[in-house]
């Protein structure tokens, strides 16, 4: 999206109007006007560009100097203008966005720059000519002695910048006019001092070296920006070009010092240099300065603390309340966190929106910035009284330091960061401390995050089965099927290390269906191989893929392409899934009920356990958690009173008209109670491990044998 190009029209006409209204402008309105839109265009350009520059900044503040716009009225009008009106006129869309104001932040320290060094290379070429002039009237001075001391008089006496000639002593032999008015002396008193006597004390070492290296030689001119104090203890800042003029033997004869007052200049300088490294709602360091801060103190080798703070439910009141009242309320925090820890000289920044950062420059220990953080959530802890509201705000902290963080600004923050957000998931109001191993596994389950799609579409995912079995014959009556994913570095993983990311990533659906769909054409493979005997097989589905409007029809669809009968095909939901499940997802169960497919519910007994909602449910089959069959293996009385409630399980499931199925069963012990307590399949590995589908058809075709073979 581009510039506003009424908005972009307007800026440019309040723009002229204001030239005009500051200073002489050489074109007419109409023209100035032209100019100027041609400015704010550019201006905008930069705002949106792909890779930010502040050369078009830079840029336009050359172009005002060369068009004349010359006040430094209009400067500071255009400064101002820029970092009030320009987002909001030219670019709306971007108003809100922290990066263009920020870059906006830049173009004004650029467009100053531009302009400052326009007009410094102008006065530079008017002095060079200046003094050109001087060296040539004091030589024709020589030849024709008073005409050309009359030129030279006139030239030194006339000139709009301070003039001022001194012996290789450092004693000060002459002075013009405009030197005087510069540094508000006498001429009778300034003769009398020496040059080093109006060096500011602190740059006076760096000064002094500065004349001597003229006067001996080692070098014929040079331009500084240094201060001075004038007579009345004003300290001004000047721009100074010193040059040493040679008698005919090469010796060192006299100095000529060039002197022009640019304190305005370097005020405004000051002054955009702050804007561009502080916050202008809460006035606090921006993340321009804290890195520049933060930069400074690691390569000090010290020891480095950082909280990073994050504003809990900031968003609610920014929707609910308005911007007007959150950004006042931006503003407290700001100060309350300053009061709280600046006195102890950490610095506190805001690096944007409700994000704000502490750094202990100098940290003594862990100890000392939990300190700090708590000192932190302290000072926010009192309501927060914004246009009549009572505001209770609370905070997240991310604790780091250096070097268990790192040691460069962007790892630190990115440390400090994730640290953040484990506080936020412990509970908000809290502050966390860096783990690096807890940080290199965030790192890793991004990684895996990330790859987990181009995983999929190579092909690196494959299906192992496990048996299902009937505790009264001990026949393998059905296979639940189970993904890994072959990773090419970490080997094969486990569905705990990546089901999760795919459910947060949203590829499960594309897993699930995949899985759906290889597990199908399976299952009839077996069903080919045992046609009278053929074995249902399980598939995890998860909440998400039940919430799927596509789902009921894309198994109806790996039905039909398998040739499955839909009665094979059992699909797995956990409990928590299952009771969550409402409006569409109930009628998507409901459909894939009237299907023929079985539904089971997975990990029974350790979520929601809504038995009335249940009895509703399309549910074929309650599978028993795993910990209610792995404490059947105690003995005593932990172990009874799992058995018990197993057994009021299996009594209930029966009751509804369900099939039971107990996982986890790893033993013959806890095989044998199973079955006494009525329970009509079970899984583990005393049954079976997972494993690849040619070794599931062989246990399969013993199965049938053994059947086959009778007792």
């Amino acid at each position: 999206m581009g510039a506003n190009v009424g908005g972009a029209r307007h800026f440019a006409q309040r723009w002229a109007r204001a030239a005009a209204g500051l200073g002489y402008l050489p074109l007419s309105s109409a023209e100035t006007e032209e100019v100027l839109y041609g400015h704010t265009l550019r201006l905008a350009a930069a705002v949106q560009a792909e890779s930010f520059s502040g050369r078009s900044g830079r840029e336009v503040g050359r172009a005002m100097v060369t068009g004349h716009l010359t006040e430094p009225a209009v400067l500071d009008w255009t400064v101002c203008a820029l970092g009030r009106d320009f987002l909001a006129l030219v670019l709306p869309h971007l108003a809100a966005v922290p990066s263009a104001r920020e870059r906006i932040s830049q173009l004004q320290g650029a467009l100053a720059e531009g302009y400052a060094r326009e007009l410094r290379d102008r006065i530079f070429v008017q002095q060079s000519s200046i003094r050109q002039a001087a060296w040539s009237a004091r030589d024709e001075a020589e030849q024709a002695l008073r005409d050309s001391e009359a030129r030279f008089r006139a030239m030194f006496t006339g000139a709009a910048i301070g003039i001022g000639i001194a012996d290789v002593d450092g004693r000060i032999t002459d002075v013009n006019q405009a030197f005087v008015s510069l540094l508000g002396y006498p001429v009778a008193e300034l003769r009398a001092l020496n040059v080093a006597d109006l060096f500011h004390p602190d740059d006076a070492p760096g000064l002094y070296q500065f004349y001597l290296d003229l006067v001996d030689g080692k070098r014929d001119s040079a331009r500084v920006e240094k201060r001075f104090y004038r007579k009345d203890g004003v300290p001004i800042w000047t721009d100074l070009a010193v040059s040493l003029v040679r008698h005919d033997d090469g010796r060192p004869r006299f100095t000529v010092a060039m002197v022009e007052d640019i304190t305005d200049r370097y005020e405004m300088q000051e002054r955009l240099r702050y804007q561009a490294e502080h916050d202008p709602l809460t006035g606090l360091p921006n993340r321009v300065l804290f890195f520049d801060r933060l930069a400074s103190a690691l390569a000090g080798s010290r020891q480095v603390g950082v909280c990073f703070l994050d504003l809990d439910g900031f968003k609610s009141i920014n929707d609910g309340l308005g911007h007007g009242v959150g950004d006042q309320l931006l503003a407290e925090v700001a100060r309350r966190l300053a009061d709280s820890v600046a006195p102890a000289g950490h610095l506190v920044a805001r690096m944007g929106g409700d994000e704000f950062v502490i750094l202990v420059a100098a940290c003594s220990g862990t100890d000392q910035v939990v300190r700090v953080a708590e000192s932190a959530l302290a000072a926010l802890a009192a309501p927060i009284h914004v246009e009549g509201h009572q505001l209770t705000v609370s905070a997240s902290i991310g604790i780091v330091e250096s070097p268990a963080a790192g040691d460069n600004p962007i790892d630190v923050m990115k440390a400090a960061d994730t640290t953040l957000y484990w506080a936020k998931a412990e509970g908000r109001g809290r502050w966390a401390i860096f783990d690096p191993v807890r940080g290199e596994q965030d790192v890793t389950r991004s990684a895996l995050a990330a790859a987990l799609p181009a995983a999929l579409d190579r092909g690196e995912f494959v299906l192992e089965y496990q048996p299902i079995t009937r505790l009264t014959d001990q026949r393998v009556t059905a296979v639940e099927a189970l993904v890994r994913w072959q990773h090419p570095q970490l080997g094969r993983l486990g569905p705990d290390r990546f089901v999760g990311l795919a459910e947060e990533t949203g590829l499960i659906v594309r897993l699930g269906r995949w899985v759906l769909e290889q597990s199908c054409r399976q299952a009839s493979r077996w069903r080919a191989e045992h046609p009278d005997d053929p074995i249902v097989v399980s598939v995890n589905i998860s909440a998400r893929q039940v919430s799927d409007p596509h789902l009921v029809g894309e198994v109806a669809g790996v039905l039909t392409r398998s040739g499955l009968p839909p009665e094979l095909l059992q699909l797995e939901l956990t409990e928590s899934a299952v009771m969550a499940t409402g409006g569409e997802p109930m009628r998507a169960l409901r459909r894939l009920a009237g299907l023929g497919v079985r539904l089971a519910i997975d990990d029974f007994g350790t979520g929601y356990s809504n038995l009335a909602y249940l009895r509703r449910m399309p549910i074929q089959v309650l599978k028993l958690a795993g910990p209610f069959v792995e404490g059947m293996r105690v003995a005593g009385p932990d172990g009874d009173r799992d058995e018990r409630i197993v057994d009021a399980l299996v009594r209930l499931a029966h009751a509804l008209g369900l099939t039971v199925t107990a996982e986890a069963v790893e033993t013959e012990e806890q095989a044998d109670r199973l079955a006494a307590l009525g329970c009509d399949q079970a899984q583990g590995w005393h049954f079976g491990r997972p494993a690849p589908a040619e070794s599931i058809t062989a246990v399969l075709s013993a199965s049938r044998g053994r059947a086959v073979a009778g007792p």
